[in-house]
């Protein structure tokens, strides 16, 4: 395996804020199926899962460009592919679990939409750990719709609210660097 040989950082906008904004109005679309259509729900972010996946693919392999010497042997762009595709696969049949047990009538569709956005919530933190905190923030997002989508009776509004928010914060955070 190659040494690894840091370079200096060149500024991760406007790539990954384009991706962050992308995920979040593709999370609010998501919950505003999960909302008015639960049993639409499951398929919807089941494309997510891929949608998620290559997004965070994208974004890992760009890190991997900006941070490491262009003129290293390239391993750690492939070991970073491999470990997404394998994290990302997990996530993939993970859900697959969970609709068996829609299929056995042991959960229903309602549960099954927010049990995959909870899969999605947690693979797309745990990516976030390794590629950038931005996906970190959009698995939190994540979670915050399933507790909220629990708990409240109209959560919609203060999901777009804290959209609005995440993607405010982080564009400034951005200007401000």
């Amino acid at each position: 395996m190659s040494k690894l040989k840091p370079i200096a950082k060149k500024s991760a906008a406007p790539v990954e804020e384009v991706i962050l904004i992308i995920m979040v109005v593709f999370c609010l679309v998501g919950i505003a199926v999960t909302d008015f259509s639960p049993q639409d729900a499951f398929m919807y972010w089941m494309a997510m899962i891929f949608v998620f996946g290559f997004a965070a693919m994208v974004a890992g392999w760009y890190n991997a460009k900006r941070h490491y010497d262009p003129n290293s042997e390239g391993n750690e762009v492939k070991e970073l592919f491999k470990t997404q595709s394998l994290h990302w696969l997990g996530s993939l049949v993970t859900v697959l679990c969970v609709f068996s047990f829609v299929e056995a009538g042991h959960m229903s569709q309602e549960a099954t939409g927010l049990m995959v956005l909870l899969i999605l919530a947690l693979t797309t933190f745990l990516d976030g750990i390794r590629i950038g905190w931005r996906f970190s923030l959009t698995g939190i997002y994540l979670a915050t719709a399933v507790v909220a989508a629990n708990l409240l009776e109209s959560f919609m509004p203060w999901m777009f609210a804290l959209a609005v928010i995440i993607i405010a914060v982080t564009v400034y955070r951005e200007k401000v660097k």
